[in-house]
């Protein structure tokens, strides 16, 4: 990034930042926000005050990605590992009446998680719809004022992506009936909307297990926990690992936020600094593996190198046809993330040496909450010209991250609108330098 435009962005964040709350007092007062990326997109929605265009542009062209939406627990035992050791200390003996009614509420519920692991929930359901409705509202140009607009949307092979973004193109059908969205899903996809990070990771060298787990111990403290579940404190510690089982319990706990009809609120077992601690647990793993973190050498961003240069190159053709369109990719957060740090939105690729005050520069719900997305809108003058010529150097692109304006990495003097040459020029240079690497 060069001087100014490092200048320039330090000044966007700084007013964002001057009047901000920091994350233990976002925390406090909506602890659902611990959660990462369980969070509920719908409980950290904006105000939606945008910028109004310069003078004289338009929008023509949406690109987009998206994570599904809420779901269900995804690992085959996520729930198990937290009944299981539960239910040995019930047999034993060990559980106190609270952790009684809590390893009844966990059974109750557990019923309800059969054949549905992974599964996109009504709350994730919900939450597209409300994303495609916006969309379609704030951007009428594209979705609403143009007959026959054509629609490109793709998702992932899992069928939570698939659902949601069934469920945003119904919003836009409906917006405009004579919408012509062409949907597409197939592993010939995969490659850019599902691209992972372990081939970055074997060939610079992964460290990052001992990097979290050594965070993760210094701020694990189940002792208080154990004493509310377990009569017998000796043979708690002796029996269970008593920090995973605490952060296992929690994940259950964070993500009844994903369920219309949880019947249990169970973050109530944690304390308020317990469950500042859990985030940080979480915020700190989630950066070192996907961030740009220093201590995995910067490089974990590059895992959606495929998925950028898709969005760059899809973006070049749209814009030198001119015409009235949307790209809509769906998929997962192991993507939104490293791609929002990749393309540097606002902080998200702020690199941060001492992991003990990420918390004060990184928060991982601002990016990645359930149904978080990345969208793209470009301008073009409302005079007529020829596009095909391919002088693109009026052409205008404002970043949304979480439907919030956001700063890029260049210089502007109309923020959150950037010449889409200047954003590209520096987006292909990074990705340029990184294969030459």
């Amino acid at each position: 990034m060069t001087v100014v435009a490092a200048a320039l962005v330090s000044f966007h964040l700084s007013l964002i930042t001057s009047t901000a709350q920091t994350a233990r007092e976002e925390i406090r007062q909506n602890h659902w926000l611990a959660g990462s990326n369980y969070l509920d997109y719908d409980r950290q929605l904006p105000s939606f005050n945008y910028t109004k265009a310069p003078k004289g542009y338009v929008p023509f062209y949406f690109s987009h990605y998206g994570r599904h939406g809420s779901r269900w627990l995804i690992g085959k035992d996520d729930y198990q590992r937290v009944i299981r050791p539960m239910r040995k200390a019930r047999q034993e003996g060990k559980l106190t009446r609270e952790g009684q009614e809590v390893l009844r509420k966990l059974e109750i519920f557990n019923k309800t998680t059969e054949k549905r692991l992974g599964d996109l929930t009504t709350v994730g359901e919900r939450q597209h719809h409300g994303i495609g409705r916006r969309i379609a509202q704030h951007f009428p140009e594209i979705f609403v004022k143009t007959k026959g607009v054509a629609i490109d949307a793709r998702s992932t092979t899992v069928n939570r992506c698939i659902l949601s973004m069934v469920a945003e193109c119904e919003e836009l059908m409906a917006a405009n009936p004579t919408a012509r969205i062409h949907n597409d899903v197939s592993d010939a996809l995969q490659y850019y909307l599902n691209q992972g990070w372990q081939g970055i990771v074997k060939e610079q060298g992964d460290n990052s297990g001992d990097v979290r787990r050594q965070f993760a111990d210094r701020h694990s403290h189940p002792e208080r926990l154990l004493t509310v579940l377990f009569n017998d404190q000796q043979w708690a510690r002796d029996s269970i690992q008593t920090k995973s089982f605490m952060r296992n319990l929690f994940e259950v706990a964070i993500n009844m936020q994903s369920h219309d009809d949880a019947p249990y609120e169970l973050t109530d077992l944690f304390t308020e600094d317990e469950i500042y601690d859990q985030w940080r647990i979480s915020n700190a793993g989630w950066y070192v593996n996907y961030g740009a973190a220093p201590q995995t050498k910067g490089v974990m961003p590059f895992s959606q190198f495929n998925l950028l240069t898709n969005i760059i190159e899809t973006a070049d053709t749209c814009v030198r046809l001119g015409k009235t369109q949307a790209t809509m990719r769906f998929g997962h957060e192991v993507c939104v993330l490293p791609l929002a740090c990749l393309m540097e939105l606002d902080s998200c690729g702020v690199q941060v040496e001492n992991l003990d005050e990420l918390d004060l520069h990184w928060q991982n719900y601002k990016i990645f909450p359930m149904g978080c997305n990345i969208q793209l809108i470009f301008y073009k003058p409302k005079k007529a010209r020829d596009y095909k010529s391919g002088a693109t150097g009026d052409i205008l692109i404002k970043a949304l991250l979480n439907e919030r304006e956001a700063s890029l990495p260049v210089p502007t003097t109309m923020y959150p609108y950037y010449r889409w040459d200047d954003v590209r020029a520096y987006w292909k240079k990074k990705l340029a330098n990184f294969k030459a690497q």
